[in-house]
C-alpha cells in the first residue's frame, strides 16, 4: 500500500462557514445521511431531530458520557506577568498537571493568582506540560477549576467563552469529569430525542473516553502513517461489550456516536475485549485509524464535520472512503453546512 500523505485529506472551507455559536436548538443542527455500502447513493439533507428514523429497533448506539470541564485558567504572578494555564489532568486532590504560556518565564516555587486562589508552579512535567498546587483558596484541583475556570473552547471560535458554553459546551449526558474538549458528535442530542430514540427501540449505551488538548494539536508529519496521537483515558463496562457483542451476533448495527467513542470501541476490538467473559475495562488508547484500517466493531457512525488534515477527518475517511468523503465534505459546504465542534453533523450508516 501506498505511503498516505496528509495533503491527501484536505478541501477548502471558508471560514464564514465554522460555526462560532451552537444552534438555537441541539436537535435543529443540519445532518447529512450517507449510505457506506452504496457507493452511487446521493446525500439526504435532514435535521438531527430525524435521527430516530434512520435507525432501527434493536440498533446499539454508543455515547460518550465524559464531562468538560472548564479547563482555561488566566492567572497573574506578582510582577503582573500574565499565565494561561490549561488543565490537562489531575495529579491529586490538590495537585495538577496543565499547558502554560509562557512556561519559560516561570520558576519553581512562583505563585500565581487565579481568581480568589493562589497556585504554586511546582516545576516542568515535559517540555510542554507544568506541574501546580493549590496553595490557597479553593480547597481542591475541581473546586479551584469551577470557580476559576473557563470553557475550553477550541481555537478557532475566535471568540471568549460565554455563560450560554457552560451549558451547551457539554453533552446531555456528560458526567464524569476528565475532558478538556467535548465529544461534538454528542452535542446534537438532548432528552426528548433520547426518549425519542428508546421509543423506537434503539438501545442506547455509555462509555467514557477523556478528550484531552492534543485534540487541538496539528498533525506533525506529512506521512500520515508516521504521526501518533496521545494517549486517552477510557472505561467501558461490561454490559455495553456484551450488548455490542451481540448485535453483531444478530446482524443488529453497532452505531457509534463520534470518533471518540469509536476509537474506544475498536480498541476494545483489538484488545480481544469483544470476546466473554466480559469485564469492566478501562485503560488508555492512542489508536490512529487511517484509511487501510479495519473496523470490526462499529457498522455507522455519527459524527460532526472535522478539520482539514486532522486525525478525526482522516478517522471518517478511513471509514467511508477519502474520496466520497471529501465529496461530501465540498457538498456541504455547497449547502452551507456548519463546520466544526458548533457545527452540522453526518450520519453513516450500512
Amino acid at each position: 500500500m501506498l505511503a498516505l500523505r496528509l495533503d491527501q485529506f484536505s478541501y477548502h472551507l471558508p471560514e464564514s462557514l465554522i460555526a462560532q455559536q451552537p444552534a438555537r436548538e441541539r436537535t435543529a443542527s443540519r445532518l447529512m445521511v450517507v449510505s457506506r455500502r452504496d457507493s452511487a447513493a446521493p446525500a439526504r439533507h435532514e435535521t438531527f431531530a430525524s435521527l430516530p428514523a434512520f435507525l432501527r429497533p434493536g440498533d446499539v448506539l454508543v455515547v460518550n458520557r465524559t464531562r468538560v470541564v472548564p479547563a482555561r485558567m488566566l492567572a497573574r504572578r506578582d510582577d503582573d506577568l500574565e499565565v494561561e494555564v490549561f488543565f490537562v489532568r489531575a495529579i491529586d486532590d490538590t495537585h495538577f498537571v496543565a499547558w502554560a504560556r509562557p512556561l519559560r518565564k516561570l520558576h519553581e516555587g512562583d505563585l500565581l493568582r487565579v481568581g480568589t486562589s493562589n497556585i504554586r508552579y511546582r516545576g516542568r512535567e515535559s517540555e510542554r506540560e507544568a506541574r501546580f498546587e493549590v496553595a490557597s483558596g479553593a480547597k481542591t484541583v475541581d473546586a479551584l477549576l469551577d470557580a476559576a475556570g473557563h470553557v475550553p473552547l477550541p481555537p478557532y471560535i475566535r471568540r471568549g467563552d460565554e455563560a450560554e458554553d457552560r451549558e451547551r459546551y457539554q453533552t446531555v449526558f456528560a458526567r464524569e469529569r476528565g475532558s478538556v474538549a467535548a465529544p461534538t458528535a454528542g452535542l446534537h442530542f438532548d432528552d426528548a430525542l433520547l426518549a425519542a430514540l428508546e421509543q423506537r427501540g434503539v438501545d442506547v449505551r455509555e462509555l467514557v473516553l477523556h478528550v484531552g488538548p492534543g485534540t487541538f494539536q496539528p498533525l506533525q508529519h506529512d506521512q500520515v502513517e508516521e504521526n501518533r496521537l496521545p494517549s486517552e483515558a477510557f472505561a467501558i463496562d461490561a454490559a455495553t461489550l456484551q450488548a455490542v457483542v451481540q448485535a453483531k451476533r444478530e446482524k443488529r448495527r453497532v452505531v457509534a456516536v463520534g470518533t471518540t467513542t469509536t476509537r474506544v470501541l475498536e480498541t476494545a476490538s483489538q484488545r480481544g475485549w469483544l470476546e466473554p467473559p466480559f469485564e469492566d475495562r478501562r485503560g488508555e488508547t492512542d489508536l490512529f485509524i487511517y484509511p487501510g484500517f479495519e473496523f470490526r466493531a462499529i457498522d455507522g457512525l455519527v459524527t460532526n464535520f472535522h478539520l482539514p488534515r486532522s486525525s478525526l477527518l482522516i478517522l471518517v475517511c478511513a471509514f467511508l472512503g477519502t474520496e466520497r468523503t471529501l465529496s461530501f465534505y465540498n457538498e456541504a459546504v455547497a449547502c452551507h453546512y456548519r463546520y466544526y465542534s458548533y457545527g452540522d453533523a453526518m450520519l453513516i450508516l450500512l
